[in-house]
């Protein structure tokens, strides 16, 4: 018989099925992105030691709209500048679970046009 999951659920399911083989280090921490419907939140983290370094959100940003794809833009665009400030170049990114397309995809374009290695 077949579980009938929540969408939040599947999502979490496959976030643990991707974390299984990604992980972040001091020198390449984890870049992770979390989407509501009225906001999106970034965090670089650090995994061995288990610290958030730099966050970010649309929320933070104090953005109108923070669910839309130019609100993902900024927050990208924003983090990115925080891990130059913090002297962060690469990471690795964690999608989450979600999908790599429209918001998440925006976010992750917007800190590599930012100057951050992905």
């Amino acid at each position: 018989m077949i579980r009938k999951e929540s969408r939040n659920a599947m999502r979490e399911i496959r976030h643990k099925r991707i974390r299984k083989n990604l992980s972040g280090t001091k020198e390449m921490p984890r870049l992770n992105v979390f989407r509501s419907n009225a906001e999106i939140y970034a965090q670089v983290i650090d995994d061995e030691k288990g610290v958030t370094l730099v966050s970010s959100s649309s929320r933070e940003l104090k953005l109108s709209n923070g669910g839309n794809i130019d609100a993902a833009k900024a927050v990208g665009k924003d983090i990115a500048e925080k891990c130059k400030k913090a002297k962060i170049n690469k990471v690795v990114f964690d999608r989450g679970g979600y999908l790599y397309h429209g918001r998440v995809s925006a976010l992750a374009d917007a800190a590599r046009e930012a100057g951050l290695e992905i």
